[in-house]
């Protein structure tokens, strides 16, 4: 494809710049890509590995919820994020001021998956596959 995207970026507006920038950088792992600072405001891109566009319906939404959490918490847009040890990855999570919404469980499909809600309010499925 002439025109096909090089790229996914997932923009997360917050009130708290300082505390999600903290999270993000230490849940990720990673340091910045880019980041511009000026009177008209702040913004960091971070590194996130491999990028896909998952596009599920009402109802799967709502088993994953079930299955992850235990009832209907995500709203239009969750987060999914694949990292080797899922359950390190909800531990570092709330070390820098994420809430752990359900510990890890082993899913239908045979991943270890955490979730956490992020101080900016995003639900966030931390996944390990093959683990």
């Amino acid at each position: 494809m002439d025109n096909a995207v090089h790229e996914l970026r997932l923009v997360i507006t917050t009130q708290d710049y300082e505390r999600s920038k903290a999270f993000y950088q230490a849940l990720l792992g990673t340091s910045a890509v880019n980041a511009w600072e000026s009177s008209e405001g702040r913004v960091i891109i971070l590194e996130a590995g491999r990028a896909t566009l998952e596009i599920v319906d009402e109802r799967h939404a709502g088993r994953i919820d079930e299955i992850e959490v235990g009832r209907r918490v995500s709203g239009e847009l969750r987060l999914a994020l694949g990292m080797p040890d899922s359950k390190t990855g909800a531990t570092t999570a709330q070390q820098v001021g994420g809430v752990l919404t359900h510990p890890v469980t082993r899913t239908p499909w045979n991943s270890l998956n955490a979730r956490v809600l992020s101080p900016d309010g995003l639900q966030i499925t931390l996944f390990a596959e093959n683990e």
